[in-house]
């Protein structure tokens, strides 16, 4: 279980859908706002934010490295789309005040001790950092609730990782995640998912997507993620690394709708429902007399059939029970066979 201020995460509770505004805002503070006020409006409960220190999480190398998605080094991408940390922290007050969850990604041991010095309720572990095991275990040392996300990452790895959050009793959740931006459909491997639900039984499982649409969150939902994180923007229509998989104000609505719907299926655990009494009434079979029966003729397939209401005496299943006996008095035909008829 995890607890983020009054929200609880839990196997039967509702899924958290988390809406990223990750560098959609290109270094911006007020269209940070912006996409938070969309976020809010379209019923998003959780808003994360990452916080990147250029010169704390990159040494020089990383200015010769261009992801697939950019022609420009990472590097230049990440100062380019980053908000100082004086913005962030106006940003986290504003997302607080709009009484939203706020989640953020530090990328540095700078960063992450700022969110901790600023008491943030819980931190997101990127992919990226998720085998840095010194990073993880000085995560650890804040005693928070910890998202991670294992992609990139074969299971082996993110065992290793999880064996350190135990021990420091972290209440925690792992995210199945493709860091393709966009991922193709078939490089999801959404049986992963259900791998890491049987592998990992102390932790919550969820999904931090990157495909376009809702199709694969959804699906996600459906066979057992807690979490749903997706980026988020406006309007698609701008530019940027991560615009083309991020979900805007119609899908985070229509994903929303759909983990509620989702968990709502879940919810019951029961065998049958009195609920579908009313259609039962009408749906099942009873025993039915197929002609005129008379009085002490003997029941048999001859003169009894099976036909709806389910509402008679004898459901269609105890015909059998009904063969060698005799009727106590004349039975017309096509009438449900009550029991003061039969001796």
């Amino acid at each position: 279980m995890i607890k983020i201020g009054k929200r609880i995460i839990s196997q039967d509770s509702k899924p958290l859908v988390v809406a990223e505004i990750g560098i959609n805002h290109y270094g911006s503070l007020k269209i940070a706002k912006k996409i938070v006020d969309c976020a809010s409006n379209s019923g998003a409960e959780a808003v994360k934010v990452q916080i990147h220190i250029p010169d704390e999480e990159m040494s020089e190398e990383a200015k010769k490295i261009k992801p697939g998605n950019s022609n420009i080094n990472i590097f230049k991408i990440i100062e380019r789309n980053s908000l100082t940390l004086k913005e962030e922290k106006k940003l986290k007050n504003y997302i607080e005040k709009k009484k939203l969850i706020y989640i953020a990604t530090p990328f540095s041991y700078k960063a992450a001790k700022w969110l901790n010095d600023n008491n943030v309720k819980i931190i997101k572990i990127g992919s990226g950092e998720c085998n840095n095991i010194p990073f993880i275990k000085y995560v650890c040392s804040f005693k928070k609730p910890m998202i991670i996300s294992t992609g990139m990452n074969n299971l082996t790895s993110v065992k290793k990782t999880v064996k350190i959050v135990k021990k420091h009793k972290i209440p925690h959740a792992l995210l199945h995640c493709v860091n393709l931006y966009p991922v193709n459909y078939k490089y999801v491997r959404l049986h992963r998912l259900k791998k890491m639900i049987q592998m990992f039984k102390s932790s919550i499982i969820g999904y931090s997507d990157h495909s376009i649409g809702n199709t694969i969150p959804i699906a996600a939902l459906a066979l057992g993620a807690k979490i749903i994180e997706k980026h988020f923007v406006i309007k698609r229509n701008g530019k940027g690394p991560d615009i083309i998989c991020s979900m805007d104000k119609t899908e985070l609505k229509d994903l929303i709708v759909s983990s509620n719907n989702i968990h709502a299926a879940f919810s019951s655990k029961k065998e049958i429902i009195n609920q579908e009494d009313l259609t039962r009434k009408f749906a099942f079979h009873s025993v039915v007399s197929k002609k005129d029966i008379n009085k002490n003729e003997k029941l048999s397939w001859k003169n009894l059939t099976t036909k709806r209401p389910g509402t008679g005496d004898f459901p269609s299943y105890k015909i059998y029970d009904l063969f060698g006996k005799k009727a106590k008095k004349f039975i017309k035909e096509n009438r449900l066979i009550k029991k003061k008829s039969i001796k």
